[in-house]
């Protein structure tokens, strides 16, 4: 058992197959050397052993909390899915806001640990600290949202919150994620297609606010939180609330920042801004300045968060008819600059169609400019099921042909970027690393994401390491302000910032935390919390371990010596944008200063740095 403020203290462990579930405690040690959320679900998965098929019912799917998830610290509205992913055969994790985490933690619970298959569709009811396995029959076929109102009907109460997969993750889109109440998400890697292949449908949480997890030292806490909210508060950082870009704009307060530096990925990446042939700014257009002035009707956000970045909208007219949230910048970007698209109502339309159907905005925005691009210059065998660039009706129908996967043509699109430019003959036009497709930054006008998304344990991704918060100038880090477009220097912040998020990912707490807070702020809520008196390199030095556990789980999974790579158009086609012209993405070098940084053989952890770090 565990003894650190902050857990609850139970573990249950579902198997699916003979409907038994146990209960355990967390393990002392491994809470101190993993943290929680992240560390410890990977750790799970990692002892459950590498060598499962995703899909098969000895894959594990572990759902986790953190320390601070739930508690009174603010933005701690955080849970994470952790297992093996069928999209890129890595170990991944997928986190989701809100309220569910919050209610799970009040509901008795710091992890669900899944295995198995039910022989019929099921839903998990946690309350009071118990699990109870329920019939799904009548909900399987459900899109997320009637799944929600059906499971809130039927376990009414004001602390509930219901987690549940759509008919994309039933009919194997490899994509597919956990959809919430509040449409927040565990949206990357195909955590929801792992639930459905279970035969699991949805989870429900029953929470108890009287259970809330309390912090270990009170009088600490209170003036640890006070530090906290002023740096959050504070107008000089884009947390401000109803002040500050995030606040103000949401995520996609980035848009314009991004198209501005010649940093935003266009047309399948073959430019590097939404920019028109007559010099027109495009990106504008779906920016979040633009959301807001238009279609906002409301900000609503995620437990003990002053922020409330989230962005509901509202289309009345025309074909695209919506009240949805929420148009964040990366699934405005795939579905927009990506794919051609400078109508922001479309894309909310498309962006719920995601939410309803249960899958990743990124992933399928890349899949449909796969497609796009396969069509403009001839690749594959379309057999007029091409798809031209800014074709908003026709990506709608795309989509539902996706999620229905009744053709091979859609299955192989549900297979994910990578995949379907396979299909195509042309596995060069997918912007992916390990499977997974490229977010909404451009290497070739942003550094460190070229070694953020070559190195990321679990495919492309920005928030392995979200450099551009020193190199767009988004972070009180003063003394990390660089310049996006060297690459000296990108090898040390992009390993620096791994560590840091793979300490936030385990606390289960918001990555955008960071635009306002630092280690400093990270370690005096932590110890306050769970009653310990860690120093600011202890912490770092679990997310080192963390994301060295991860690695060494891939390098077990195959995944050696040239894993760490990016589409050669980064590397090969100069950027034609102003902000970045000229520019290509210097890889190679960076990634030699990453390895010395991380101690790693090409790739490869040493046995003596897993021995280092106490993990072997």
């Amino acid at each position: 058992m565990t003894t650190l403020g902050g857990f609850v203290d139970r573990v249950a462990r579902i198997d699916l197959n003979s409907g038994s579930v146990s209960y355990e405690s967390i393990n002392e040690e491994d809470a101190h050397k993993y943290l929680g959320g992240r560390g410890l679900g990977v750790k799970y998965v990692f002892d459950n052993g590498h060598d499962v098929d995703p899909l098969s019912p000895d894959n594990l799917l572990a759902i986790m909390t953190g320390p601070l998830s739930g508690t009174e610290v603010k933005m701690s509205g955080r849970l994470c899915a952790v297992t093996k992913s069928p999209l890129t055969g890595t170990v991944t994790d997928s986190h989701m806001g809100g309220w569910t985490a919050a209610y799970m933690k009040w509901a008795g619970f710091d992890a669900l640990l899944i295995k198995g298959k039910a022989d019929h569709p099921v839903y998990l009811l946690c309350e009071n600290g118990e699990v109870s396995i329920h019939d799904a029959g009548d909900l399987w076929g459900k899109t997320t949202h009637e799944v929600h109102k059906t499971l809130l009907e039927k376990h009414p109460g004001r602390y509930v919150d219901v987690m549940a997969v759509g008919p994309a993750a039933e009919n194997g889109v490899r994509f597919a994620g956990w959809i919430n109440k509040d449409d927040r998400a565990c949206g990357r890697g195909g955590t929801g297609l792992v639930g459905a292949s279970k035969n699991l449908k949805a989870i429900v949480f029953i929470g108890d606010k009287s259970k809330q997890p309390k912090p270990a030292d009170r009088d600490a806490f209170k003036e640890a939180d006070k530090v906290t909210l002023a740096a959050i508060m504070d107008e000089a950082n884009i947390t401000s609330p109803r002040k500050g870009g995030l606040s103000v704009y949401g995520t996609n307060v980035l848009m314009n920042i991004t198209g501005s530096i010649g940093a935003l990925p266009a047309y399948n990446s073959q430019k590097t801004s939404f920019i028109s042939d007559t010099g027109d700014d495009l990106y504008g257009h779906i920016s979040g300045e633009s959301v807001r002035e238009e279609i906002l009707v409301g900000d609503p956000t995620c437990h003990a968060c002053p922020v409330a970045c989230k962005i509901e909208v509202e289309v009345t007219e025309g074909p695209f008819k919506v009240h949805m949230e929420s148009v964040e910048y990366e699934s405005a970007w795939a579905l927009g600059a990506n794919c051609g698209v400078d109508d922001k109502g479309a894309i909310a339309y498309m962006i719920d169609q995601c939410n309803r159907y249960g899958m990743d905005p990124i992933e399928i925005g890349n899949v449909l400019s796969v497609l796009m691009e396969a069509t403009e210059k001839g690749y594959g065998q379309l057999n007029g099921n091409g798809l031209a660039w800014g074709d908003r009706h026709g990506m709608v129908a795309i989509i539902e042909r996706i999620v229905q996967a009744k053709d091979e043509f859609a299955r192989n699109l549900g297979l994910g970027a990578a995949g379907a430019a396979q299909a195509f003959g042309h596995p060069e036009i997918a912007m992916s690393v390990k499977g997974q497709a490229i977010p909404a930054y451009d290497p070739r006008g942003i550094k460190g994401m070229g070694i953020g998304y070559a190195t990321s344990n679990r495919g492309a991704c920005h928030l392995r390491a979200y450099t551009p918060a020193a190199e767009l100038g988004v972070m009180p880090f003063g003394s990390l302000k660089v310049d996006p477009l060297a690459w000296k220097g990108k090898g040390d912040l992009v390993k620096a910032f791994q560590d840091f998020h793979a300490v936030s990912d385990s606390f289960d707490i918001c990555k955008f935390s960071a635009f306002a807070e630092g280690i400093d702020e990270y370690v005096s809520q932590y110890n306050t919390i769970t009653g310990q008196n860690k120093s600011a390199e202890e912490l770092l030095q679990a997310g080192e371990r963390v994301y060295n556990l991860e690695r060494y789980y891939n390098n077990l999974n195959g995944f050696g010596e040239g894993s760490d790579y990016l589409p050669k158009r980064f590397l090969e086609e100069p950027s034609t944008m102003p902000g970045s012209e000229g520019q290509v993405c210097e890889l190679d070098d960076m990634l030699a200063e990453y390895y010395a940084a991380r101690g790693w053989e090409n790739g490869v952890v040493p046995e003596d740095k897993l021995k280092e770090l106490g993990i072997l």
